[in-house]
């Protein structure tokens, strides 16, 4: 029914826009503006039908929080002004009597069942995202009770004890391989919507091609189809644009079977061939020039024999034997065997000639050093690059080659660590 960007109204178009602001006096139009700058947020609003036939309202909030970076102390700042932005915003669609799904990249992991090191990390139950979600959430279960809270953390509704659940590794440490992760992304529904038409929330941890897997929900309702789309939804369409179109938008390249192309130009090739045969039967049916004696012909293979110079002239007369005649006439199978020995005689002498040329290179250039060993694993490590600024910025560094897994399993990296002397 509806679509907007953002989540302060700043840029709405005030055609289609899902509304339902809130209070937010205690933000400025900078501080908004700002806010609202890095694409983060998207609404979409629809009609729902309810198994009992009841028709309703449905806000979907789709989110990619901020994260905070720990040399960045003023992201913190941004992303828990984000989440309060956010917070306001769900409320009020609340209390305008729609519902509301809050989905997407959270960027907190909630509870220490979410976070493989939760019990390493200092303070974690006091990270002020954390705190922010306790705030958020209802109590763990499906069970009408307290409506202080007015969200409902859908996955651990219907999965609450399941440990290693996550939705997010580290790509470079390789951590995905040994489940060593967090889960940021959640699908958070409003209490009312959840006790009554959830029936699954999932995650599919299976789907490869990003650091972060998807994450899903079943409702049991149905959509309402809408009578026209919202603006925000066809801005990309040419036939939503409100323009005239040309005609020449309607004058596309036809564009081949693919079958049909092949069929074409194996009938080409065909074609192609036989006439190349043809061509060269006409050839050979015509007399050369060198084949009528004449002395710019191939040379025959008796003058290649001429008589030396210090020894008697042998008669005209006297003929050479022929080739044949000098070698003894050999069996199929004798072929055979001397081709595969002049094969193999061949084939090692450019073996033996690479391995002269490649051991000459290497004692020229030397190659790179060998990698040293692990002292957990003792298998050869991998080089990194210090990117932190600071004096060691750009420093090569030795460590274990293993993905990243929790201290306690073995087959995870080790400790290993070793600075890369200066070449």
């Amino acid at each position: 029914m509806a679509a907007e960007e953002g989540l302060s109204g700043l840029l709405a178009t005030h055609n289609g826009d899902v509304g339902c602001y809130g209070n937010m006096d205690e933000f400025t139009q900078e501080e908004l503006r700002a806010l609202d700058s890095e694409g983060r947020a998207l609404l979409t609003q629809h009609k729902i039908r309810t198994w009992e036939g009841k028709q309703k309202t449905l806000t979907l909030i789709n989110v990619y929080c901020p994260h905070a970076d720990a040399g960045k102390p003023e992201r913190l700042t941004f992303k828990m002004r984000f989440y309060r932005l956010l917070q306001i915003r769900a409320e009020a669609l609340l209390a305008a009597g729609s519902h509301v799904i809050i989905l997407g990249d959270l960027n907190t992991a909630h509870c220490p069942i979410d976070h493989w090191d939760a019990v390493n990390l200092e303070c974690f139950e006091e990270d002020p995202g954390r705190k922010w979600m306790d705030g958020l959430l209802s109590n763990l279960g499906c069970q009408a009770g307290s409506h202080v809270r007015p969200f409902i953390d859908s996955y651990r509704c219907f999965q609450p004890k399941q440990e290693g659940a996550f939705t997010c590794w580290s790509a470079v440490s390789g951590a995905r391989h040994l489940n060593y992760g967090s889960r940021l992304d959640y699908v958070l529904g409003d209490r009312t919507l959840v006790i009554d038409t959830f029936q699954d929330s999932f995650l599919l941890p299976e789907v490869m091609g990003s650091d972060h897997c998807p994450v899903g929900a079943v409702l049991s309702v149905s959509s309402v189809p809408a009578k026209q789309c919202p603006p925000l939804c066809t801005r990309f369409l040419p036939e939503f644009a409100g323009t005239q179109l040309k005609i020449l938008r309607f004058l596309v390249h036809h564009k081949q079977d693919p079958v049909f192309k092949q069929s074409v130009l194996r009938l080409s090739k065909q074609t192609q061939v036989k006439m190349h045969q043809n061509k060269a039967r006409v050839r050979s049916t015509r007399l050369r020039p060198n084949q009528t004696g004449s002395s710019r012909g191939q040379k025959s293979l008796t003058s290649y024999f001429q008589p030396s110079s210090n020894r008697p002239q042998a008669s005209p007369n006297l003929e050479l034997p022929s080739m044949g005649a000098l070698m003894t006439p050999k069996t199929p199978e004798e072929e055979v065997m001397a081709k595969v020995v002049e094969g193999q005689v061949g084939a090692s002498e450019a073996k033996d000639e690479k391995e002269v040329q490649t051991s000459f290179w290497k004692s020229l250039l030397g190659g790179p050093l060998p990698m040293p060993l692990c002292g957990g694993h003792r298998e050869p490590c991998v080089m990194r690059t210090v990117k932190k600024p600071g004096p060691n910025l750009g420093r090569h560094f030795y460590m274990c080659a293993r993905p990243r897994g929790p201290p306690t399993d073995p087959s995870s990296r080790c400790n290993f660590f070793l600075w890369s002397r200066p070449s």
